[in-house]
């Protein structure tokens, strides 16, 4: 304020930015398992992926080709008719995320906070619908037309965490289909079986134009072929497909390098929903969890019991885990979704916060090992979930097209 002197700042370091449209390698409907292959060829060009975004268009049908009456999307439910959605530089598979609707559900509860759901409900985000509310429709129109312009930084940690524009170097983008639309959808009964057509697959990728001050420094960039970083918190799930019929579990979760070390760990748990058409994908439960804990090699996360009770209503301290995810992840001030009681119901989801870590961990492997403990002995159809978030490092060559990995 005391810079009485200092002209208004204007930026002129951007000449043009504008959306450029990629279409992919397959022409008509998109069926199931086809692997959608979408290239940006265009090697001069000076792209900013982690504003691009997908648009799709098709329609909800019946398996009889009808507009349906007894089922709808669940939230989310577009990014669950893939089951993989890679980013590939040059051919180098920088990013991969398997299950994309449920991984990128589980996140993005924890992300978002009301305002912002509100904005992408042009996404196919809708956390606060009523799944049992047989008038309210997601997306889909009475013909059962929809349409979503998705951003990738939903889908992938990628495109959230890099910021910076790629230069000199070929792009795809790759998105395989599910085998079936039963976890997109939620209906009353199992009389009506979903078919979605989807029509069209865009990808919107800016095309940045910078001034010529700009353009010769990253011409000399490009012609001295420096080493461009590319870091990221990439996000991977592990799944446990049926859990013992116990009131004590002890998951060995996965090994990993010291590079790629969890520094966030999201834990979630369905009942009795994979491959029901009357329940909801999106949607988790508590399962009467009492306790719960993480192990990287010896160090405990966190270091004391948490004592919850879901029929007392005892559970204010995975509340807070939840809610903490925002300032701990993004150094922002915590918004969350959900309320406590809609955490209750919706999203009983555990975060565990790992990234400050000793130095015994920084060298060798490491092993996650998650251990919890139940009221109530856990059904067999109970799945357990994983997401795991953890650094990833690569860099490339923008003249000799080199990528490679830290």
């Amino acid at each position: 304020m005391f810079q009485v002197t200092q002209e208004p700042i204007n930026d002129v370091t951007i000449e043009e930015n504008q959306f450029h449209l990629y279409q992919p390698n397959i022409t008509g409907n998109i069926n199931y398992n086809d692997e959608i292959r979408i290239s940006i060829q265009d090697l001069d060009a000076y792209t900013l992926p982690s504003e691009s975004y997908i648009y799709i268009e098709g329609k909800l049908l019946t398996d009889t080709g009808k507009v349906p009456t007894k089922f709808k999307f669940i939230n989310n439910g577009v990014a669950y008719l893939f089951r993989e959605l890679r980013y590939e530089l040059n051919g180098v598979v920088i990013d991969s995320v398997r299950n994309v609707g449920l991984v990128s559900t589980i996140k993005n509860y924890l992300s978002f906070n009301k305002n912002e759901s509100v904005s992408l409900e042009n996404a196919g985000w809708f956390p606060n619908y009523n799944p049992k509310d047989a008038v309210q429709k997601i997306l889909a129109d009475a013909e059962g037309n929809f349409n979503v312009c998705i951003p990738l930084k939903l889908l992938s940690g990628f495109f959230e965490d890099f910021k910076k524009i790629i230069m000199n170097m070929k792009q795809e983008l790759v998105l395989i289909r599910t085998s079936d639309d039963i976890d997109a959808i939620i209906g009353s009964d199992e009389t009506e079986k979903p078919k979605i057509e989807l029509t069209k697959i865009l990808w919107n990728v800016p095309h940045i134009q910078p001034n010529l001050s700009y353009q010769l420094y990253l011409t000399n960039i490009a012609n001295n072929n420096l080493e461009l970083p590319i870091k990221f918190r990439s996000w991977q799930l592990i799944e446990y497909p049926s859990l013992n019929n116990s009131t004590r579990h002890t998951w060995a979760v996965k090994t990993s390098s010291n590079v790629e070390t969890p520094r966030h760990v999201i834990i979630g748990f369905q009942k009795d929903r994979k491959g029901d058409i009357t329940k909801d994908m999106s949607q988790f439960d508590h399962c009467n969890l009492n306790n719960i804990r993480l192990f990287l090699n010896s160090e405990r996360y966190p270091y004391n019991d948490l004592h919850l009770n879901f029929e007392s209503n005892r559970y204010a301290a995975l509340y807070d885990m939840f809610t903490n995810f925002q300032e701990t992840y993004y150094n922002n001030k915590s918004q969350p979704i959900f309320n406590p009681e809609q955490f209750k119901t919706k999203s009983p989801l555990i975060h565990i916060d790992c990234s400050r870590q000793k130095e015994v961990l920084q060298s060798g492997s490491v092993v996650l090992r998650i251990e919890f403990e139940t009221d109530t002995p856990t059904p067999t159809d109970t799945s357990a979930y994983c997401l795991i978030l953890h650094e990833k490092h690569f860099s490339y060559f923008p003249a000799s097209k080199i990528v490679k990995q830290k």
